[in-house]
């Protein structure tokens, strides 16, 4: 059997599979990854266990142990408790609010994954705490982040705006950040009223947020208040200067996350044994053995097979829709600013002449809107966030097949919202 297609139909039973069976589809996805590559595709064991995503592990357990250490002691309720405060007690505000800050983060320099990293804890505690579908939650945090990933000191923008340079399109770093946050916008405010964000602004929140029984520090301190004791505190301070060093001294949001969590452990303010316990390892591993499969996908040729297919449907007049398409299917199971957009950008010039009549920046754009809509997907790096972030009563099975089906629809969302902007009304293009 031809091994690209043998690793995309392996992707494609993984993907089945986490919708239909109670199994684990981290560990199905390492032993298909074994099976098709070491038996179809020749590949060693050592090459294979080298799709392990070393730095997204890294990332999710070096975060999701300090926001653990932040749930343990009670911090995290407390912060909620003044997001309520904040909102005026209003529900529906509070989704609003985390899309902001996200966007306004990201913008301002860590990009999309940091600034996710570090508000879907907060976001997904809140909504955990005054009753906000965490599906809505993860949906405004993670476009907020994306709206505000093209910005030109973010990664991503940079990645972006360097690939455009090289292939001609230099000085559009402006448009190329509106555009894409444009979208985002559209797409993440016509979520909040689908799926019934205008019904959370009849609601109100008393404010009394309970910090769970076992949580919080035992040094007695009063808990009843709007205030934080001791541990809280310390633990605000060390989040704040971890976002502090993650947006203004390029600190590695992962790594600095793993200090932030001993400083805590050193001073008392949290425990990294109750820590660890209820971090959310199931949804890591989840994530990490996905990777593993898709790392196989890109060294037999499957990824490279389906967008062949995809791009010999394309026309000048549905190029932009179609490459949306291709960009966002494949950005579901693989790096959108590491894999998908450095790959996808060089060929624009010759889509463009081979085509003829298409401006190429109308292309780019396609590539660069229809490569992010899909990220709030569980495969990809901001939807595992949000997932490994969500209140412990969250169902993560249901969870995930929610932000998977949510993941695959923006293919196509996102490939009509590309064709109305970029081919019929020309946004930001002519």
């Amino acid at each position: 059997m031809d091994a690209a297609v043998a690793s995309l139909g392996a992707l494609a039973v993984a993907i089945l599979v986490s919708c239909t069976i109670r199994l684990h589809v981290g560990f199905l996805a390492i032993a298909l990854a074994w099976v098709v590559g070491v038996y179809v595709a020749g590949m060693s064991p050592r090459e294979v266990m080298s799709g392990f995503p070393t730095s997204l592990f890294l990332t999710l357990a070096g975060v999701t142990l300090l926001f653990s250490q932040a749930q343990a002691n009670g911090t995290l309720e407390r912060i909620a408790r003044n997001a309520v405060v904040l909102c005026r007690g209003n529900v529906g505000v509070m989704p609003m609010m985390f899309f902001a800050l996200s966007f306004v983060i990201a913008s301002i320099g860590p990009g999309n994954i940091a600034t996710v990293a570090l508000i879907a804890p907060m976001g997904m505690a809140v909504a955990g705490q005054v009753g906000v579908p965490a599906f809505l939650m993860a949906i405004m945090v993670g476009n907020g982040a994306n709206a505000g990933s093209l910005s030109p000191i973010a990664p991503t923008g940079v990645i972006v705006n360097g690939v455009m340079a090289d292939i001609g399109l230099g000085g559009f770093e402006t448009l190329t950040y509106l555009n894409n946050m444009m979208a985002h916008v559209v797409i993440a405010f016509t979520a909040y009223f689908l799926f019934g964000g205008w019904r959370l602004l009849r609601r109100y929140h008393a404010g009394a947020v309970e910090v769970p029984s076992g949580t919080g520090d035992d040094s007695g301190e009063d808990q009843a208040g709007d205030g934080f004791n001791r541990s809280q505190l310390i633990t605000l301070a060390v989040i704040g200067t971890l976002v502090t060093s993650v947006v203004f001294f390029d600190v590695h949001v992962g790594l600095g996350a793993f200090g932030g969590a001993v400083l805590l452990s050193l001073l008392r303010a949290g425990d990294e044994l109750e820590a660890v316990k209820i971090m959310p390892w199931r949804v890591i591993m989840m994530v990490c053995g996905v990777t593993v499969l898709i790392s196989v996908l890109q060294v037999t040729g499957g990824l490279d097979l389906f967008t062949r297919l995809l791009a010999g449907m394309s026309t000048p007049e549905t190029v932009t829709g179609i490459i949306a398409f291709s960009t966002g299917f494949v950005s579901i199971y693989s790096s959108t600013s590491g894999v998908v957009l450095p790959a996808f950008l060089p060929t624009v010039p010759g889509l463009s002449e081979q085509l003829g009549g298409v401006a190429p920046l109308a292309i780019a754009s396609s590539m660069n809107v229809g490569g992010h809509l899909v990220d709030v997907s569980p495969l990809s790096t901001l939807g595992a966030l949000c997932m490994a972030a969500a209140p412990a009563k969250e169902d993560s099975r249901a969870l995930f097949n929610k932000l998977m089906a949510w993941g695959f629809s923006m293919t196509v969302v996102g490939g009509l919202t590309c064709y109305l902007l970029f081919t019929v009304i020309g946004v930001g293009i002519r």
